[in-house]
C-alpha cells in the first residue's frame, strides 16, 4: 500500500508540473498577443498626447477643441534638426524616440555642461513650427528635457518667432511631488510665462526661476515654485541648457540669420 501511495503521489506531482506549465505557456501566449495587438493603440494614443502637448504650447489647445489630430495637421509642421549645426535634416519625424537616441552612444552627445543632468543628448531634435489662419509662422515650439527632483521632466517651449519672447511653458511628463515639485502642471504657475523673454540683451540664455518670486520688470524671471526649490532649479537649468550652445543654440542663430534657409 505504501508503494502505491508513493507512485500515485508523484503521478500526481507530474500531471501538477504539467499542468503548471501550460497554464504558463497560455499566459505567456496571451500576454504576448495582447502586446501586439494593443501596441498600434498605445502608439496613437502616445502620438495624440505630444500632439496634445504641442498645440497647447502653441495656444491653439483651446481652438483645437475634441478635433486635435485635424488641427495639428492644418498648423503644425514638423522638422528635424541636427542639434550640432542647427541644420535642418531628412528624418521621420513621427517615430523619431529623443530617448532611444539619447541613450545610444553613435546617436548621442555627452554634453560638456549638463547642467540640465541629462547624461547624453540626443544628436537631433523635432521641432514644430505652428502657422496661423494665415499660414504665416507664429509660434515655434521646442522640446525639452531635463531633471527635477527625482527623474528627468519632459516639456515643451513655445516661442514666438523671434525666438526669444515666450508663448508658453508646457510639462508633459515628471515624477515631482504633487503640491510641490508638480506645480509645474499648475495653470496658474504656467500663465506667468508667456510674454518673458529667454534671452538677455547679450543674447545669453537668461531664463530662471527666482525665489520668492520675481521683481515686476524682470523680463527673463519666473516666479520659483513654492517649497520645491530642487525642481525650480531643474527647471532654470533645463531651459538654460536648451537654449544655449550644447541645446537649440546653433538653430536660434540660423534661424535668425537666415530663417529656415
Amino acid at each position: 500500500m505504501s508503494s502505491d501511495s508513493n507512485v500515485k503521489s508523484k503521478e500526481t506531482f507530474g500531471r501538477t508540473l504539467v499542468f503548471v506549465f501550460i497554464i504558463c505557456l497560455v499566459c505567456a501566449a496571451l500576454v504576448s498577443i495582447s502586446a501586439v495587438g494593443l501596441k498600434p493603440l498605445q502608439q496613437a494614443n502616445k502620438l495624440l498626447d505630444k500632439q496634445t502637448k504641442i498645440l497647447e504650447a502653441s495656444g491653439l489647445l483651446e481652438k483645437a477643441g475634441s478635433d486635435i489630430v485635424g488641427t495639428y495637421a492644418k498648423f503644425v509642421e514638423a522638422k528635424m534638426i541636427d542639434l550640432k549645426t542647427g541644420k535642418i535634416i531628412e528624418g521621420d519625424t513621427d517615430i523619431f524616440e529623443e530617448r532611444a537616441d539619447a541613450r545610444d552612444a553613435s546617436k548621442s552627445t555627452k554634453p560638456e555642461n549638463d547642467i540640465a543632468g541629462l547624461s547624453r543628448r540626443a544628436d537631433r531634435a523635432v521641432i514644430y513650427l505652428v502657422k496661423n489662419e494665415e499660414q504665416q509662422l507664429d509660434t515655434i515650439v521646442l522640446p525639452i528635457v531635463g531633471s527635477g527632483l527625482w527623474d528627468l521632466m519632459y516639456g515643451f517651449i513655445g516661442l514666438a518667432p523671434d525666438l526669444n519672447t515666450v508663448r508658453s511653458v508646457v510639462y508633459s511628463e515628471l515624477k515631482e511631488t504633487p503640491g510641490l515639485g508638480a506645480e509645474v502642471l499648475n495653470p496658474k504657475w504656467k500663465a506667468l510665462w508667456p510674454g518673458k523673454k529667454m534671452y538677455n540683451e547679450q543674447g545669453e540664455a537668461a531664463i530662471h526661476l527666482v525665489k520668492g518670486g520675481a521683481k515686476p520688470g524682470d523680463v527673463n524671471g519666473v516666479d520659483a515654485l513654492s517649497g520645491a526649490t530642487l525642481t525650480s532649479n531643474g527647471v532654470t537649468r533645463t531651459l538654460q541648457f536648451w537654449l544655449g550652445d550644447e541645446g537649440y543654440g546653433p538653430f536660434v542663430t540660423r534661424f535668425k540669420e537666415g530663417g529656415l534657409n
